[in-house]
């Protein structure tokens, strides 16, 4: 069985404003050029920081999910976001059993993309691993490039 790992990062110029997020699927090791790269990035002209990170996700894991030689592999996800990273693993089951409300009672914000990143989740099972962001991780330094030159694209 393969081990994909996976680092993504996204964000915006301006809270919201016009945004992007970046991707690299790595098939194989974890260690800088031992692995097959796959990259991705895109972006929207009015977002939010939070969007667009669980937007790199999303894409990352549905490439994953949609490419046949992939399926079954044992998948990592790095993330600087601790939004995404302690909304997935800790917050989400209870902003479910709260019918997608917070504990202060609020709407959950993206709602409509926790949905997504749950179905996902559910059905590739990825670890979850929050790294430092802008502290010389290579492929977090890759996705943050991909995310700045989405962000000059879509201003």
């Amino acid at each position: 069985m393969s081990e994909l790992v996976i680092y993504t990062d996204g964000g915006c110029s301006g809270n919201p404003g016009p945004g992007g997020w970046g991707c690299v699927i790595v098939d194989g090791e974890n260690r800088v050029g031992s692995g097959e790269e796959t990259i991705r990035s895109g972006g929207e002209r009015m977002t939010t920081n939070n969007r667009m990170e669980l937007t790199a996700v999303i894409e990352a894991l549905t490439l994953v999910s949609s490419t046949p030689a992939w399926l079954g592999s044992s998948v990592s996800v790095y993330t600087d976001s601790q939004y995404v990273q302690k909304g997935i693993t800790q917050w989400i089951s209870g902003w479910k059993r709260n019918g997608w409300r917070t504990a202060a009672k609020e709407p959950v914000k993206n709602q409509d993309l926790w949905v997504k990143l749950d179905a996902l989740a559910a059905q590739l099972s990825p670890r979850w691993v929050w790294v430092k962001g802008h502290a010389g991780v290579h492929y977090n330094e890759v996705c943050d490039r991909l995310t700045q030159d989405e962000i000059a694209k879509n201003r």
